[in-house]
């Protein structure tokens, strides 16, 4: 009988001492798992910011350059109505002009 209380207590012990070394372990890789996860939230939620300024700002750069045709455009005209070759543009303008005109009137 003795000796089955000494292996109860034994045993007790050595579950004790179990329970006393892996329970930090688990812990530890819990807050481990729970850290990488925090990890890939954070890193996935940079990418999708980091994605969405990529994007305003290719359209950024695409407005730009229409922009920039637009001016280099009214730049030429301004150079053909200097040199006198837009003329006839200048006609035609003056006509659209009293076409509208004549319309208000009515």
């Amino acid at each position: 009988m003795t000796g089955l209380i000494i292996a109860i207590v034994v045993i007790a012990i050595l579950a004790i001492i179990v329970f006393a070394v892996a329970m930090p372990r688990a812990r530890a890789k819990a807050r481990e798992r729970e850290l990488v996860r925090r990890r890939d939230e954070v890193a996935t939620a940079h990418r999708a910011h980091a994605e969405d300024r990529e994007a305003r700002a290719e359209y950024a750069e695409q407005q730009a350059a229409r922009e920039r045709a637009e001016a280099e455009l009214h730049e030429s005209r301004a150079r053909l109505h200097e040199r006198g070759l837009a003329d006839d543009e200048l006609d035609a303008e003056r006509d659209r002009d009293a076409t509208i005109r004549e319309e208000e009137r009515r």
